[in-house]
C-alpha cells in the first residue's frame, strides 16, 4: 500500500489510472479505524480494481463545542489495518494541504435546506456544510468512479448522494450496512469516549430503535406518540435524547403513505458522548 500526503502526490498516482481499464473506488474516513470502516474498504475492494482510502480529521464539520481537538488519532494502527484489507493507496494530508486558508473562510458546498437543517443539521448547525465541502474537495482531487459510505450516518449518506446528483459528479455512491458490536451498539470512533458504565448502557439506543421498528411493523400509525415514547425510554435508560424521528428513507421527509420505506433515526448524549443510530423499516 502506497501512502501519500499531498494532492500532487495523490494525482501523480491516480491520473495514470484513468488511461487504463478498471474501476477506482474511494473510502473517505477520519481515521481511528474499526471494523465498520474495514467493511467499507472490503466492499470497495470487491467492486474495483483500485481502492483509495483517505484519513483526514476535518475541522470544518465540528461545531464550536465539539470534540475536534480530542478526536482519536491512531495512524500507525490505521495503516496496518488498511494494509491487511488490501487498500492500494492511502491519502493522509495535513490540515494545510486541505485548506490553504483558515477552514472557516474557505469556499463551502452547502446542501439544500430540506436535508441540511433537520435532525443532525438542527443539533449540529454547519456540520453538513463541512461534510459536503470536504467530500467535494476529495472527489475533485481523486475523481473516483465509486465512493463508499456507511449507513450509520444515514443523513450524511443522503446528503452526499444529493450533492453528487445536483453537481453532476460522475461518481456512484455505494452504501454499506452498519456494523455492530455483539450487543448491538453501532461501531463508531466515538465509542472509545464511553466509560465502562456508559458502555453497558449504550446498546439501549439500538434496542429502542428496534422497539420503534416493531411497533411500526405491527401497524402503529401514531408516529408522534411512538417517537415520544422512545424519547422517554432513552431518558429512563440514562441518555439525554436529542431526537427520535420516523422518516422516509428516500428523502427524510415525513412519511405520508402507509407503504413508504421508512427509517427511524435517533441521537442522544450519554455522559459527554454523543451517539447516533438508525434502523430501516420496510412496511409492505
Amino acid at each position: 500500500m502506497k501512502i501519500v500526503t499531498t494532492v500532487a502526490e495523490l494525482r501523480s498516482h491516480t491520473q495514470p489510472w484513468r488511461t487504463r481499464a478498471g474501476v477506482t473506488a474511494f473510502v473517505p474516513t477520519m481515521g481511528n479505524l474499526h471494523a465498520g470502516h474495514l467493511k467499507l474498504v472490503r466492499h470497495a475492494r470487491a467492486m474495483a480494481e483500485r481502492v483509495v482510502v483517505s484519513i483526514f480529521v476535518n475541522p470544518l464539520q465540528f461545531g464550536q463545542n465539539e470534540d475536534y481537538r480530542r478526536y482519536p488519532v491512531t495512524q500507525e494502527r490505521d495503516i496496518s489495518l488498511l494494509a491487511d484489507v488490501d487498500a492500494d493507496l492511502l491519502f493522509m494530508p495535513e490540515l494545510s494541504e486541505m485548506y490553504a486558508d483558515t477552514p472557516g473562510h474557505t469556499t463551502q458546498v452547502v446542501p439544500p435546506p430540506g436535508l441540511n437543517a433537520i435532525l443532525e443539521g438542527e443539533f449540529r448547525p454547519g456540520h453538513f456544510n463541512g461534510v459536503t465541502t470536504i467530500v467535494a474537495k476529495l472527489f475533485n482531487m481523486l475523481q473516483p468512479d465509486i465512493a463508499v459510505f456507511g449507513e450509520k450516518d444515514f443523513q450524511q449518506l443522503l446528503i452526499v448522494r444529493c450533492m453528487v446528483s445536483d453537481l453532476n459528479m460522475p461518481i456512484a455512491i455505494e452504501a454499506v450496512e452498519t456494523v455492530r458490536e455483539a450487543d448491538g451498539l453501532a461501531m463508531s470512533s466515538r465509542n472509545s469516549y464511553l466509560s465502562a458504565a456508559e458502555r453497558v448502557i449504550a446498546p439501549h439506543l439500538y434496542q429502542t430503535l428496534l422497539d420503534v421498528r416493531d411497533l411500526l411493523l405491527r401497524g402503529e400509525q401514531n408516529s408522534a406518540a411512538v417517537e415520544q415514547a422512545a424519547m422517554e425510554q432513552l431518558l429512563a435508560s440514562g441518555f439525554q435524547p436529542q431526537y427520535v424521528s420516523i422518516r422516509r428513507c428516500a428523502d427524510l421527509g415525513v412519511p405520508v403513505a402507509e407503504n413508504d420505506e421508512r427509517v427511524v433515526l435517533a441521537a442522544a448524549m450519554l455522559g459527554e458522548t454523543r451517539l447516533i443510530d438508525n434502523v430501516k423499516v420496510s412496511i409492505t
